[in-house]
């Protein structure tokens, strides 16, 4: 890879750079209110059932902004586009620190409702700007470099916030400030840097060839949610993005948790979360490396697949210990192979639907699944918010048990609506006629 990036030129890894940025801002960003959540609630007085209201008001915006934000970066460019989503977010990120006490619930539900909304324009944005500066062969790469920023992002949350904010909750605010801060550093550096490939004064004749080099007309063609939503094979994805609640239940509570079960306050949240997330990211690495192994080897790709899933929900089984551990740092281990688990489940369910689905159906089935994805999570939050009022911690014991058990299940249904993995062609008839193994 370094002979090739020398040999060709290498100003593509800078827009990569910015991208990268915009990620890391964008979890830093979703992920300050999940680390100060103990503080802000007691300066708030916030009930569990007030906070994951917040929490789904978030989610919600968030699922409503995966229908139309990529159509709007795809009309306006990906250098406007990209604009536009950060500066949505930013606005309304910084909006949280203008909220005071007497309307501190409807201001926070508002605030995080744009920030989901203008958050949910960041991963379309950010795949296409991989799609247009990266040849085919590089963008699985690229892809994983800027990802990988998505836990960066709630490594340094509680870093940061920890030496601004005090244990009594003065500077709440300055968090919420800083991240606007940041993109508006980010949008000079975009505005300064990007432009198409084609259009790039910086960017060498020979760098652009390989750019292109294979690069191919591809279909505008989308097929209608009509006929992909009767499709077993999407459902079987669909039902893999459940889990995302327990993705976001990890980054929006886990904090939460250690402190109300451990004591772990705003000051000393850093190392647990530091722990937990890498363990995430190298989740993401090994999972990928996994599947792809025991393709090479000569395996089906259904088989490497699914047993690649199964190994990933039987490591993530020991999360259902964590409520009843005494030791805080086996309890963020246990959590820590749950994330890991979780982000090696998330990158071998989504390989699924280019295994199965023609190109012209991906965005879409993506997309229904994230919906579901979304909707899992709003329905955890209302019912973890209700449960923990009603029962105290007892409702952190039924979360992780799910959290848990899950995935197992999940799997043997994704077996049962798809057991063979037959491919499907622009027509969503099989390809292949002969079960896989």
């Amino acid at each position: 890879m370094n002979r090739l990036v020398s040999s060709t030129g290498n100003y593509r890894y800078r827009i990569l750079a910015l991208v990268f940025m915009a990620t890391t801002i964008n979890y830093f960003d979703r992920s300050i209110i999940g680390v100060m959540a103990p503080t802000l609630q007691k300066i708030f007085d916030w009930s569990n059932k007030d906070y994951a209201a917040i929490m789904i008001s978030f989610k919600i915006a968030y699922g409503i902004g995966l229908l139309f934000m990529g159509g709007i970066i795809d009309r306006l460019g990906t250098k406007i586009g990209y604009t536009l989503s950060i500066t949505i977010w930013s606005i309304f990120g910084m909006l949280h620190a203008a909220i005071r006490p007497a309307f501190s619930l409807v201001g926070f539900m508002v605030a995080r409702f744009g920030l989901g909304l203008g958050e949910s324009g960041n991963f379309p944005a950010a795949i296409k700007t991989v799609a247009e500066w990266f040849p085919k062969r590089e963008r699985a790469f690229a892809t994983g470099i800027f990802d990988a920023s998505t836990s960066l992002g709630a490594i340094l949350a509680p870093f940061i916030v920890g030496a601004i904010v005090t244990v009594d909750g003065h500077n709440w605010q300055i968090p919420f400030l800083f991240t606007g801060m940041l993109s508006g550093l980010w949008v000079l550096l975009w505005w300064k840097t990007y432009k198409k490939p084609e259009e790039h004064p910086r960017l060498s004749a020979k760098e652009l060839a390989y750019i292109n080099s294979d690069s191919e007309e591809e279909t505008k063609e989308r097929i209608p949610w009509s006929r992909l939503i009767p499709k077993r094979e999407t459902w079987a994805f669909a039902l893999t993005t459940i889990t995302d609640g327990v993705w976001w239940f990890y980054l929006f509570w886990g904090a939460k948790f250690l402190f109300e079960q451990f004591g772990v306050d705003i000051n000393n949240i850093g190392l647990p979360f530091l722990v937990i997330f890498i363990m995430a990211d190298a989740g993401s690495l090994l999972g990928g490396l996994a599947s792809g192994a025991l393709i090479k080897k000569g395996w089906s790709i259904n088989k490497a697949r699914k047993v690649t899933l199964l190994v990933n929900a039987l490591i993530i089984l020991p999360v259902a210990l964590v409520p009843v551990v005494a030791d805080k740092w086996l309890a963020v281990f246990l959590i820590g192979v749950g994330a890991m688990g979780h982000q090696s489940w998330s990158i071998n369910s989504y390989t699924l639907v280019p295994d199965v689905f023609p190109k012209k159906a991906t965005a879409s089935v993506i997309g229904i699944g994230k919906m579901v994805g979304v909707a899992a999570a709003i329905a955890a939050d209302f019912a973890l918010g209700a449960v923990l009022d009603a029962a105290d911690n007892s409702g952190y014991f039924w979360a992780f048990i799910i959290a848990g058990f899950s995935y197992i299940f999940i799997l043997g249904f994704v077996h049962l609506l798809m057991p063979s993995m037959i491919p499907l062609d622009d027509n969503l008839k099989p390809i292949i006629k002969t079960p896989g193994k």
